[in-house]
């Protein structure tokens, strides 16, 4: 009797499978029929309405198809942001091809290694970008150039239905981790956890249907992708701009309503400065911002009051989506003392130790995570899916404190860690300290060997008053953290000289080698 109850229930289930999947391609689709003489996306000097772009994207797809580009392959795409991009986006979509999104600030040797890593069937460049493809062993028979190559390439397409061939689960996109060190790695996102994405971020009042995203940030990251393909899944409208362009996007904040504006640390003294430059008369505006820990704390003021918007307290990753810390808010015009972040909706989180036991609350632990925005894996990585989902959560590699009210505090990446005379020093804990100082416009710590120690922290300071000493940045950290996380030393160095990734982070790395070349430097000249 129980063997057949479960036999029933798989029948069921198997038979149920098909009218239970949604995919982004379908989603688009309905939306192109729904909302055919609304505009979806404008960028280079180009209107596109929701039915012309559904006919742009339906030959694409059948374009891609007759060059051999089916389900489960690669298609490979090297360019700055245009409104191509998620044309191609959705016609993967469509095909359940995986678009894999280069990195075009990337050196040639990483260029190289992440294109041949996903091994595409197709490849496609940008103009600009296409020179850079003869200097790299990429390994590709076909490559495709947009402009009039790729336009001529939709006017050929032949006729007939647009394939439908994705499933839920297939790769939609291949996004590839900005990580500070080492090569990055190619993150797998599916049509389910980007669907799951846009619905988080509708519920938790992070995406606004009924108002426009400005796609700045570049589409080979999640901040711009996942944003542009759930407005075009729920029929909003996209804007692209190739970079971030402060009088552009000014001029936007005039002319219409904006849901949500991501602006990237090291981005927000230029806005700032745009929006002082003469009165202006904004549209409503939902949010603004991102991650505030990397943010001097006046800045997220400044912005807020200019814009009348809160800031939106995120913290996400590119393997989880914006889950599963992005539901706080900061109040307009309001500096914060603390950073604390409210946990997502529709997804599960444990704080760890290093052997997988859940700390209590106050305790520094590594956020592990449950939920459908989650990604696939890693491409071509077996040892890095199994360190990172091994007991069943997927681990971020992301050290958080867990407050007695159920909010967190990030604290730092578990894999930077200064280790200093036995105890553990989380850079983070000490660059809030700093960035919370209307004196400093930006603040990073990283390690130093010492002969004493085994490491202390040293801290680079982008000083908002030009006479600002070591002495007082030191006493800003004084009293405020334990002794042993005072920096040791302070380096001073304008903000734009900052090293960042491309997602605004800055590579800790490139200033330890600073360090490290400031110190040979020295032991040279005293020899």
């Amino acid at each position: 009797m129980a063997d057949a109850q479960a036999s029933c229930g798989q029948a069921l289930s198997q038979a149920a499978a098909p009218g239970a999947g949604l995919t982004v391609g379908a989603l688009f689709r309905q939306q192109a029929l729904r909302n055919g003489s609304s505009i979806a996306l404008e960028g280079n000097g180009r209107r596109l309405s929701y039915a012309a772009l559904g006919e742009r994207v339906g030959r694409l797809a059948r374009a891609l198809a007759a060059r051999g580009v089916g389900r489960g392959d690669r298609i490979a795409l090297l360019s700055e942001n245009r409104p191509e991009y998620p044309e191609l986006q959705l016609a993967a979509a469509t095909l359940g091809a995986i678009l894999a999104c280069q990195n075009w600030r990337q050196a040639d040797p990483e260029l190289q290694h992440c294109v041949r890593l996903v091994a595409p069937r197709l490849l496609i460049a940008s103009e600009r970008q296409a020179g850079r493809l003869a200097a790299i062993d990429h390994g590709v028979p076909s490559v495709l150039q947009l402009g009039e190559e790729y336009e001529a390439l939709l006017r050929a397409a032949p006729p007939g239905e647009v394939p439908d061939l994705a499933e839920p689960e297939d790769g939609l996109l291949i996004l590839y981790t900005s990580g500070t060190t080492g090569l990055p790695k190619a993150a797998v996102i599916s049509h389910r956890a980007m669907i799951a994405r846009s619905m988080i971020a509708r519920i938790d009042g992070s995406f606004f249907p009924d108002r426009t995203f400005v796609a700045w940030t570049p589409l080979f990251h999640m901040g711009a992708t996942d944003s542009t393909l759930a407005a075009l899944m729920h029929g909003a409208k996209v804007v692209v701009l190739e970079s971030f362009d402060p009088p552009a996007i000014a001029a936007l904040l005039e002319r219409e309503p904006i849901g949500w504006l991501s602006l990237m640390p090291g981005m927000f003294a230029r806005m700032i400065e745009e929006l002082r430059r003469a009165p202006r008369r904004l549209q409503p505006l939902g949010l603004c911002g991102a991650m505030a820990d990397l943010v001097p704390r006046h800045e997220i003021a400044e912005i807020t009051t200019l814009l009348q918007a809160p800031f939106r307290n995120s913290f996400g990753s590119t393997e989880t989506g914006p889950a599963p810390f992005s539901r706080g808010r900061i109040p307009i015009g309001t500096a914060p003392e603390r950073l604390s972040k409210l946990q997502s909706s529709y997804c599960l989180v444990r704080l760890v130790d290093p052997e997988g036991r859940d700390v209590p609350d106050g305790e520094p632990g590594e956020a592990a995570f449950r939920g459908p925005s989650l990604f696939s894996g890693y491409w071509g990585d077996p040892a890095a899916n199994a360190e990172a989902f091994r007991s069943g959560w997927y681990h971020m590699g992301d050290v958080l404190r867990r407050n007695p009210d159920g909010t967190y505090d990030f604290v730092d990446r578990r894999k930077y860690l200064i280790k200093s005379g036995g105890e553990n020093i989380y850079p983070a804990e000490i660059e809030q300290v700093l960035l919370a100082s209307p004196r400093v416009a930006e603040a990073v710590v990283v390690r130093r060997p010492d002969p004493r120690w085994g490491e202390v922290p040293v801290a680079f300071v982008a000083p908002r008053e030009p006479d600002l000493t070591e002495a007082e940045v030191l006493a800003l950290c004084r009293g405020r953290i334990a002794g042993y996380k005072v920096p040791k030393a302070v380096r001073f160095l304008p903000e734009a000289q900052f090293p960042r990734s491309t997602s605004g982070k800055v590579q800790r790395h490139l200033l330890e080698a600073r360090l490290q070349a400031a110190a040979e430097t020295a032991a040279r000249e005293d020899a």
